[in-house]
């Protein structure tokens, strides 16, 4: 993982604890917040790959118990091993595989973000993370109500919050810090997007960004 893609879903963690006194938060405050995220990710990451390896062992023991039962190793003589037979229907396996798999990714990306984050060669993540939330803190207002101007028929107070928070990181970085590549900083929008919000979100995110960016002859 890139150490900007970590701090952007570090800056996202931490945006979700920050409530609307968000000017009084001291840098001490962010770093205190960014701890207690990275815990949050690890404890997180610990109970999701618990319930993949739970998942995992009843899938075995069901598959034992078709292989135990199934007519060929019942009609073999007791006390010898069974044989692998044919497992006739692969799709509902094929889904809960699929999503063991989507568990264990997502807790693997919290562990690598953890480690980035705690890791003295990785300061950038916990950097960038806080000057994202600076520069929120600072231009919030002007940053609410550029989204509020572009989401049309929408009122800011019912978005989403996760929506908010990621266009939030955006426009500080496309607007504030200006340190990042466009297409990179709306790419990763639009991942955290998916990864963490409503199937709609995405195109509704794009659709803002894409806005601000023309607005500010960003293109």
């Amino acid at each position: 993982m890139q150490a900007r893609r970590a701090a952007r879903e570090l800056a996202f963690i931490l945006f979700s604890q920050f409530d609307k006194k968000i000017a009084n938060y001291s840098k001490s405050d962010l770093e205190d917040i960014i701890l207690k995220s990275v815990r949050i990710l690890t404890s997180n990451a610990s109970d999701e790959l618990k319930i993949a390896v739970g998942a995992l062992v009843a899938m075995r023991d069901e598959i034992d118990t078709y292989e135990a039962e199934h007519e060929t190793n019942l009609n073999r003589p007791l006390g010898v091993a069974n044989v692998p037979v044919p497992i006739v229907m692969t799709s509902e396996m094929s889904a809960r595989v699929n999503e063991m798999i989507e568990i264990a990714d997502k807790a693997l990306l919290a562990l690598e973000i953890a480690e980035f984050t705690t890791l003295d060669s990785q300061n950038e993540v916990k950097s960038y993370a806080i000057d994202i939330a600076e520069y929120f803190q600072k231009h919030h207002k002007e940053i609410d109500d550029i989204i509020q101007k572009h989401a049309k028929n929408w009122d800011l107070q019912r978005l989403v919050k996760m929506d908010k928070d990621i266009l939030r990181i955006a426009i500080v970085e496309l607007l504030y810090i200006k340190d990042a590549p466009m297409k990179v900083v709306v790419d990763e929008a639009l991942e955290l997007a998916k990864k963490y919000s409503t199937d709609d979100s995405a195109s509704f995110i794009n659709g803002i960004l894409a806005k601000v960016i023309v607005e500010n002859g960003l293109n």
